[in-house]
């Protein structure tokens, strides 16, 4: 599986307050870019895969609102996560 504990766990001590701290929109939009890069990749070579597809859609979807969450209430916790993690919109 390409999501192990651990991983999950280095995201959350990355991005979020601590390894434990898996609520934080910070924690939970890397998480989501990690996932999506994933299955980008995976579409890459399985173009048909529709299923993925749409999973894929609706991750975007939820990183995007929480996003539009944080842009909204703390701007520059907007700002930082978006230039760590290299994401533009």
């Amino acid at each position: 599986m390409y999501l192990t504990v651990e991983k999950k766990q280095e995201l959350f001590a990355k991005y979020g307050k601590s390894a434990t701290d898996t609520g934080s929109p910070e924690a939970q939009i890397a998480l989501f870019t990690f996932r999506i890069n994933h299955l980008t990749e995976h579409l890459k070579q399985n173009k048909k895969d529709f299923s993925t597809e749409r999973a894929l859609v609706m991750l975007v979807g939820k990183r995007r609102r929480l996003l539009d969450y944080l842009i909204k209430n703390d701007i520059e916790r907007y700002r930082a996560i978006i230039k760590e993690l290299g994401i533009r919109k």
